[in-house]
């Protein structure tokens, strides 16, 4: 499978000191891992370009934009919300991250690539469509999806999410939207605790218990995800990738290992191929223990690679 790899030394610059566990540690322990591992020799490396507006009007406010802007310090450390933290290279860093998404999209769709993972920060699935919060200032699957949306005729889209968080921005974004489909397990209650809504055709919501392991994620992916897929027939997949549901991670209780995250990317995959022509676009989430982190997103651009 040809795999984008789209990232920007931009993103390494939105420093959010130490004590935050959203640093710029964890992309170079993904990218220490990727090139011992010689995926990187393999993978076609992209620099991000920068969303315009136009792109991150589809689903923000003018309002949320102006406020992310005017909440960048000219130095040091600013906080738009109780846990998002920024500093004077944060909108930079964010305008990459959301401009992966978008250039994934136009790379997968043209045919030029398989599938992309964008190795991005900050994260996304928490920003709303006028707030940021939980280390999140664009929703860069949201925006990535509205893209495709809005200029490549896609019809139908899946958004899957497997960060142990609810991603409540995306939700919030699509929540009216017919055209797509948001699939997510996460910890709850936990951080958002934003409510749980009901299962329906396009939002399958399914809440995770802290004592959770590989055998209710699993469960809840194929008794609940893939028959809703299945159903929608999706014409490109989305991932919002988050790694923190690992056991090593103190961020939940959830409990799933290394080969979860590669059993996933498995599933997703091979309902890409039935049904969206193997396109996928994926984006990095959470993930705060930097040695899982980046075993498991290995395993997971490994399998979008088609490699054992």
């Amino acid at each position: 499978m040809r795999t984008a790899y789209i990232s920007h030394p931009a993103c390494h610059n939105h420093d959010t000191g130490m004590a935050s566990p959203e640093n710029e540690q964890r992309l170079t322990a993904i990218e220490e891992r990727l090139r011992v591992t010689l995926l990187f020799d393999f993978l076609r490396q992209i620099d991000a370009p920068e969303v315009t507006e136009e792109q991150l009007l589809r689903v923000h406010s003018k309002e949320h934009i102006l406020e992310v802007e005017a909440g960048i310090p000219d130095q040091a450390h600013s906080y738009l919300d109780p846990d998002t933290v920024v500093s004077p290279g944060s909108l930079k860093a964010a305008k990459r991250a959301a401009g992966a998404t978008v250039h994934a999209v136009d790379l997968v769709m043209s045919g030029e690539m398989d599938n992309a993972f964008c190795c991005v920060r900050p994260p996304g699935h928490h920003a709303e469509r006028s707030r940021a919060m939980g280390f999140c200032l664009f929703n860069n699957i949201a925006i990535g999806a509205a893209h495709a949306l809005a200029v490549h005729g896609i019809d139908r889209i899946a958004i899957l999410d497997f960060d142990v968080h609810q991603g409540n921005g995306t939700e919030q974004i699509f929540m009216h939207d017919e055209r797509i489909l948001f699939c997510s397990t996460f910890q709850h209650p936990l951080y958002p605790n934003t409510p749980v809504l009901d299962i329906t055709d396009r939002m399958v919501s399914v809440p995770l218990d802290a004592t959770a392991k590989s055998a209710e994620f699993r469960s809840a992916v194929t008794d609940y995800w893939l028959p809703a897929i299945e159903r929608f027939k999706p014409e490109i997949i989305f991932v919002s990738a988050g790694f923190d549901a690992h056991r090593d991670d103190d961020m939940s209780g959830v409990s799933l290992t290394d080969d979860d995250y590669r059993w996933v990317t498995e599933q997703i995959k091979q309902l890409a191929v039935t049904h969206a022509n193997g396109r996928i676009v994926s984006s990095l989430e959470g993930g705060y223990e930097l040695r899982s982190l980046a075993r498991s997103v290995e395993l997971h651009v490994r399998t979008l690679m088609g490699l054992n």
